[in-house]
């Protein structure tokens, strides 16, 4: 749509106002969020819109609406899809070989596992290869417990994190603060950069990584706003 505003501001309720009038999401629901920090970042998207807004340049206000047009209505349902990518979780599958690339992986990825195992008092079955192994139900419920405690905001950031780094307990240790967001970020990407090295970089997936990276971002910001009052 063409840029119809030339004010974007926060409300006492910390809804955004486009020239005093309410922005509503998609579903027509008011877009109230839920802490200062990313009400004024979503406001700021809404101010820093060229003259055709561009929703790929407005991640926060995205997020938010797929928050509380498509997470709220059943939050607990959206929970459980999410708890399901620590039943074959990026970090717990490893490589037979070359053994450079298994001890990159083992470095990168131990502590996040040693940490999750810690947090969450379970136990987490590694292998190497690619075929299936079932994680104890014990840790499977005590992720899935963890995920279902969150709010609709914070899953809505979560639900990029996990899938673009195959990972859910990478998106849990971003969450409670245990890695940086560039610390995920390399984690997730071990073997990519692994094949990067021996065989060069290729355009397209430059472009493909850049464009995950854009929406990784996104996601990191919203929680890191998520978490300041």
């Amino acid at each position: 749509m063409k840029r119809f505003w030339t004010t974007a501001a926060v409300t006492a309720e910390r809804s955004v106002a486009l020239d005093g009038r309410p922005v509503r999401t998609p579903s027509r629901a008011p877009l109230i969020l839920p802490t200062d920090a990313l009400a004024a970042a979503v406001a700021r998207e809404w101010l820093d819109s060229g003259d055709t807004v561009d929703p790929r340049a407005m991640p926060l206000t995205g997020l938010a609406n797929a928050a509380i047009d498509r997470i709220a209505p059943d939050r607990s349902a959206f929970a459980v899809g999410l708890a399901r990518y620590g039943e074959s979780d990026l970090l717990c599958y490893r490589a037979a070989d070359p053994p450079q690339l298994a001890a990159r992986q083992a470095a990168a990825w131990d502590p996040v596992i040693a940490w999750a195992e810690r947090r969450w008092d379970i136990h987490l079955a590694v292998t190497a290869g690619v075929m299936h192994r079932a994680q104890p139900p014990l840790a499977l419920e005590r992720l899935g417990q963890a995920i279902a405690a969150f709010d609709p905001f914070t899953l809505a950031a979560l639900s990029p994190v996990v899938t673009i780094t195959g990972s859910l307990l990478l998106a849990l240790a971003l969450v409670e603060g245990a890695l940086n967001p560039d610390q995920v970020w390399t984690a997730a990407h071990v073997d990519e950069d692994w094949q990067v090295e021996l065989w060069g970089e290729d355009a397209l997936a430059q472009q493909a990584r850049a464009a995950r990276r854009r929406e990784f971002d996104a996601a990191a910001l919203m929680l890191g706003h998520l978490a300041t009052p």
